[in-house]
């Protein structure tokens, strides 16, 4: 059993907010078994044999034993470290569902004053509604927003609401999951958990972005660059060694 399973059958019988703390030191127990030297993960800078598998769909060697670090999350860790100013000015950042192993870098970070938020994670440090926030215009310096807008069924209403908090010159990240087609696979009909993990690859998505993804952004504002950091910066030998996904780009979007 993969541990995207696990976590499902855990789900059932560990509540969640101790969950992603239980599997983390769980899976650490078993750090001994993965030592080596053949792959990194940037987030907590330790080295293994080889990353876990993880997803419904399963995906070999994305999952980092230590941390839990998905592909994604070290793709956009280096971007953050290497190609922003998000630790080098006196920034106000929002960060929607925060992931732990951001979250905790962040919050201590002594140029941030750092804000998390999501309607359900208990790890958040405020409860909002993306499409409903409560923040006034023009607040924030840097939005993250990391595989969330996938989950949102009036996803354009949240595209505005993070438009409308995000202060004139300033930047946020919003990543998905992409299709590699025009248009975005989409049909809020469907609500049957088992339908949505068939047709957009997890029970609580309703879409998978396509490239009309640009269009939707910026019809909110919105100026959008879509960045092949990953193939630009880093070799084929650094690809693999930090478990990165070739095909992820990032998607940098800005308030003029």
């Amino acid at each position: 059993m993969n541990t995207a399973r696990l976590k499902e059958v855990a789900e059932k019988i560990v509540p969640r907010k101790y969950l992603r703390v239980g599997g983390m030191y769980f899976l650490r127990l078993q750090y001994p078994f993965y030592k080596g030297d053949q792959v990194e993960c940037p987030c907590c800078e330790k080295s293994f044999k080889q990353f876990l598998s993880y997803g419904v769909k399963v995906r070999d060697e994305v999952l980092c034993p230590w941390c839990l670090s998905l592909e994604r999350h070290r793709l956009l860790w280096k971007y953050l470290e290497d190609q922003t100013n998000l630790y080098t000015d006196q920034l106000k950042v929002l960060h929607f569902a925060p992931e732990h192993q951001f979250q905790e870098r962040l919050k201590t970070a002594p140029n941030l004053t750092y804000l998390s938020c999501d309607l359900d994670m208990p790890t958040a440090m405020d409860k909002q509604d993306i499409t409903q926030l409560t923040y006034e215009d023009n607040r924030f310096d840097v939005i993250l927003c990391n595989h969330v807008l996938e989950h949102i069924p009036d996803d354009n209403k949240a595209m505005q609401e993070l438009y409308r908090v995000l202060k004139p010159n300033s930047w946020a990240i919003l990543q998905t999951p992409m299709l590699n087609k025009a248009s975005t696979l989409e049909d809020l009909s469907i609500t049957d958990p088992k339908e949505r993990e068939r047709v957009f690859g997890q029970n609580d998505h309703v879409r998978i972005y396509g490239l009309d993804k640009k269009d939707r952004l910026e019809a909110v504002g919105f100026t959008v660059q879509v960045e092949n950091y990953v193939n630009e910066q880093f070799t084929k030998a650094e690809q693999q060694k930090y478990g990165f996904d070739v095909s992820e780009q990032i998607w940098l979007c800005r308030k003029n």
